[in-house]
């Protein structure tokens, strides 16, 4: 009975064994085929792209753009039209700073820095935000040399801009209570006493005050993108956008306002293609 029993523990481990090792096989074998089939999938992209076909239908990507004037986030729809060239259009929100803005806080209420109390920026009018949509080319101008090479494109677009106005607000101790003033002329000697401020409102106030103004666009840049043949879209773009407003755009008080804003920026944009 005892023997018996040893020689079917026997058997079952050897079994399990081969079992064991049947499966690894498989497993093996299985990301074999997987590496071999992406490798195919690369070669065959390359290829098409060489004879003119598009290697996708279409891409989209997310973009955080940095101004020198300001932020903005972008999404951006790519339809491919040859290997080389695609029909892009942009959908962009943003906020453009005065270059004379200076964020502080209040020396008499929040320590003198900007990380206690309510910062605010003195002498800020208006907060100009903007929402843009529009439409463009982009176009390959460098390929990659090899699979660690960087793709090189040559993107150009324009469309509309909305841009909106609104008011900012400060806080201010005043009569042994606190009010929340915007710029007028009437409270001018009230906004300017800095040592009456306790700090900004945020996001608090001015919405249902904001003024619409209309205005057009047009960007180009460089974009350089390293994932060129993967499903991935990774890359970094520099390049200049041209914004004109139908009316001055005010952002600070006793400074002149502007219709026309040229503007550089970087954006890092990642996303996938199909």
């Amino acid at each position: 009975m005892f023997k018996h029993s040893i020689l079917v523990i026997t058997i079952s481990l050897s079994f399990l064994g081969a079992f064991s090792q049947r499966l690894s096989d498989v497993k093996g074998n299985k990301k074999q085929e997987e590496k071999i089939a992406k490798r195919n999938k690369i070669n065959e992209l390359i290829r098409n792209e060489e004879e003119g076909i598009p290697a996708f239908n279409k891409q989209t990507s997310f973009q955080i753009k940095v101004n020198h004037d300001g932020n903005g986030l972008l999404y951006e729809l790519g339809k491919m039209k040859t290997p080389y060239k695609a029909t892009i259009f942009q959908v962009e929100l943003g906020e453009k700073q005065h270059p004379k803005e200076q964020k502080q806080s209040s020396s008499s209420y929040g320590g003198g820095f900007t990380i206690f109390g309510k910062p605010f920026v003195y002498g800020k009018q208006n907060i100009f935000y903007q929402a843009k949509i529009g439409a463009g080319q982009q176009i390959m101008i460098g390929g990659k040399g090899n699979k660690n090479g960087v793709a090189v494109y040559g993107v150009m677009l324009g469309g509309f801009s909305a841009g909106l106005a609104r008011p900012y607000y400060v806080e201010f101790a005043s009569a042994g209570a606190s009010v929340k003033r915007k710029f007028t002329e009437a409270d001018r000697n009230l906004f300017f006493s800095a040592d009456k401020i306790i700090g900004g409102t945020g996001l608090e106030l001015g919405w249902k005050e904001m003024k619409f103004n209309p205005g057009v666009y047009a960007k180009g840049g460089l974009r350089f993108d390293w994932a060129r043949f993967n499903q991935v879209v990774s890359a970094v773009e520099f390049g200049f956008t041209f914004d004109y407003y139908t009316k001055k755009v005010v952002q600070m008080v006793d400074i002149q306002g502007k219709t026309f804003f040229p503007t550089g920026y970087v954006s890092l944009v990642f996303g996938n293609r199909k």
